[in-house]
């Protein structure tokens, strides 16, 4: 019997497909999780690779679609993925652990190690970096206004630092906020090697990945580095479109440049209950939230975001660059964490993990209660914006004082904020004229206002944390170019 490219592709693809490892779960609760992923499980499309960690194992593990389009290569649980912004957390271990050795202290100042960052006149400690508490700006936004295009041109550390260095002011002053700042997860790495004498590929190699045994994970700091088993990134300009792939283009390491496996990030996740690196000191501070200079107490740890999903208590992170998505939610009470990677720019990892959880925690957990509102004033109804209102929402807004901006563009058919690195996520409203950002869970005490130009005063965007004071941007157009950092400056990315 002869059988053709296609269809030898397609046999490989069913077997692959169907690979997982002996299952905790029951059979009519895997079958639910896979229905989850069931539209990209398919021999033609990008997909994701998931594994569910339950009593330090993995209970449930699945690739679902391709790593590679090119050669009809599938996703399995074995499959290498680009992570993005879940670097952040070994970055943050890194510095941890040089503290427990005595090589360091969490709150010395950066231009210790770094002299020749700007003085700013103000005292930012590592912890501040570690917190995005620093005023340090974002990288990827000072790039681009430089003129670097975004997974196009050759990013190096060198890159970074050559715009930082120009820098002439913070955004505020250190600890005042949290401003999500990739920047300072690269100046942390750069700290772990001079201090070390090992690059953060090394020393994490050295210090944390071969301790516990995680064999397929890596920072990578080489752009031209061939990595058996990994997946390419892809994105589409429309569900019709051919897709493309979408590839970093890194040779920096600190904010982002993991890669890594669901197999071995269960490894990294049966650490926080059972440390076989640190001991129970490290992981006590690596979960130990950030505090602004008034006390308030962040959502942020050390590259981890600390929340609650429907009741119950979560530590995790998101990561978004280029044609790659992750996620990972831990949910320490119950023992039990969900991880996705993916290799497409249309997914929203975050928002499936949750959905894992919702299945196989459906008995714990519930519905939160609908939150007060703060404000009697506010109008609470939710009403369907007609096209012509989101155009006129449509555009970018400025903070002139901190050199920042945000970007909301009209696609697909509704309002989505610019997270940069053709990435988007769309405006959930839940008032009118007030938005969410949608499947972004550490956005749930965001407020994102618009307000319509009047009486001579230009548009407005009014962003807010939890009823605060907000932040406000003022409607300019669409002249300034796409920057290629997260808006709101928190993601994961």
């Amino acid at each position: 019997m002869t059988m053709t490219r296609s269809s030898l592709a397609l046999a490989g693809f069913l077997l692959t497909a169907a690979f997982t490892q002996a299952q905790t779960l029951s059979p009519e609760t895997t079958a639910n999780i896979d229905k989850l992923f069931e539209k990209w499980n398919r021999p033609d499309s990008p997909g994701c690779a998931l594994g569910v960690y339950q009593n330090g194992q993995i209970a449930y593990e699945h690739g679902y679609g391709m790593a590679n389009l090119n050669d009809d290569v599938t996703i399995t649980p074995a499959t290498v993925f680009h992570v993005a912004s879940m670097s952040k957390q070994f970055t943050a271990a890194s510095i941890i652990l040089l503290a427990e050795q005595g090589k360091l202290s969490l709150d010395d100042d950066v231009h210790k190690y770094i002299p020749e960052l700007p003085d700013f006149g103000e005292h930012i400690t590592l912890r501040h970096l570690m917190h995005h508490t620093s005023g340090v700006r974002d990288q990827w936004a000072l790039l681009g206004l430089a003129g670097w295009r975004y997974s196009q041109d050759l990013i190096t550390d060198d890159d970074v630092m050559s715009v930082m260095i120009h820098q002439k002011a913070l955004n505020f002053k250190p600890g005042e906020k949290f401003l999500y700042s990739n920047s300072g997860f690269t100046l942390l790495a750069l700290v772990v090697k001079r201090v070390s004498g090992l690059s953060l590929r090394e020393y994490t190699t050295k210090n944390i990945f071969e301790p516990l045994g995680m064999t397929h994970t890596h920072f990578r700091d080489d752009h031209e580095e061939v990595i058996k088993h990994d997946a390419l990134g892809y994105e589409q300009d429309g569900e019709r479109k051919p897709w493309r792939m979408n590839l970093t283009n890194f040779d920096t390491a600190g904010a982002t440049s993991l890669h890594t496996t669901v197999e071995d990030l269960q490894l990294w996740d049966e650490n926080f209950y059972h440390p076989r690196v640190g001991g129970p000191e490290f992981v006590k501070q690596m979960l130990e939230p950030g505090r602004l200079n008034n006390g308030k107490q962040q959502d942020y740890a050390s590259g981890l975001s600390i929340g609650t999903y429907k009741g119950l208590p979560t530590v995790g992170h998101g990561g978004a660059d280029a044609g790659y998505r992750s996620d990972i939610v831990r949910f320490p009470g119950q023992h039990f964490t969900v991880t996705a990677l993916c290799n497409r720019a249309d997914a929203s990892p975050g928002s499936l993990t949750r959905q894992v959880a919702d299945i196989v925690l459906a008995k714990l957990i519930k519905e939160p209660a609908a939150a007060p509102q703060k404000d009697a004033a506010k109008p609470t109804g939710v009403v369907a914006l007609t096209a012509k209102q989101m155009q006129a929402i449509a555009g970018t807004y400025w903070k002139r004082d901190e050199d920042d901006y945000q970007r909301v563009v009209l696609k697909d058919g509704s309002l989505q904020l610019d997270f940069g690195g053709n990435e988007y996520h769309a405006l959930k409203p839940f008032a009118e004229s007030h938005f969410h950002i949608a499947d972004v869970p550490w956005t749930d005490h965001m407020d994102l206002h618009f307000v319509a130009a009047a009486e001579g005063k230009p548009a407005r965007l009014e962003q807010s944390w939890d009823g605060d004071k907000p932040d406000v941007y003022d409607g300019c157009g669409r002249s300034i170019p796409r920057r290629h950092s997260s808006p709101t400056s928190a993601a994961p990315m």
